[in-house]
């Protein structure tokens, strides 16, 4: 259903369709902002797994001792 989706020249009209819309001095802010919030995104799922592990972690022995 999806094989031929991100093909170079699809990519390139998508390209070109948010020039239009969006200007060529919007274009690398939009590009930072949305490299910036992929990068808050990935830190908060790190930050969350690495609670949830030291959670694990620090239960475990009470777990046992009971």
């Amino acid at each position: 259903m999806f094989e031929g989706l991100f093909q170079p020249m699809h990519l390139l009209i998508l390209f070109g369709i948010a020039l239009l819309v969006f200007g060529p001095r919007k274009l690398p802010e939009l590009g930072k902002g949305i490299g910036e919030g992929i990068r808050g995104f990935k830190l908060a799922i790190k930050a969350e797994d690495e609670t949830q592990s030291r959670a694990s972690v620090t239960t475990e022995p009470n777990a046992l001792k009971k």
